[in-house]
């Protein structure tokens, strides 16, 4: 008898969304499952940083702005958890300050709505790479 060689496949990484907006937040679920990761939602940081979906976030795409908790205050509190999730920043408002201190506290990219679905896609890559290398 011939035995089959055993191919184990890595985990697929999860993609967090957090975003307020409901519609932007399933639209990026879907697209984000469509080239292949797993996906999940949170409509505020609350949710995010309470649930047991953090320490598997291979990538955190994150709102600046959200009621309550402000995505640089999850970022902040990410940091300061030692967590090493990569954080792609989006947000409907030029706000170069907060583009300033997002990038400087280790954000991989910051972008503005509208984005084109290519550019969050190469900074996913992006963020997973960085991942990589820090697992």
């Amino acid at each position: 008898m011939r035995l089959r060689r055993l191919t184990i496949m890595p985990p697929v990484p999860l993609i967090s969304i957090l975003d307020d907006d409901d519609a932007l937040r399933h639209s990026l679920e879907d697209l984000i499952r469509s080239i292949g990761f797993r996906t999940q939602g949170f409509s505020s940081a609350e949710a995010f940083l309470s649930s047991t979906e953090v320490p598997g976030t291979a990538c955190l795409i994150l709102d600046v702005r959200m009621p309550g908790v402000n995505g640089l205050d999850v970022q902040r509190n990410i940091n300061a958890a030692k967590l090493r999730i990569p954080i792609i920043f989006i947000t409907a408002h030029a706000d170069s300050d907060a583009r300033e201190r997002a990038l400087k506290a280790g954000a991989v990219a910051f972008l503005y709505k509208p984005f084109r679905e290519q550019e969050l896609v190469d900074a996913i890559a992006q963020a997973l790479k960085i991942r990589a290398k820090s697992l």
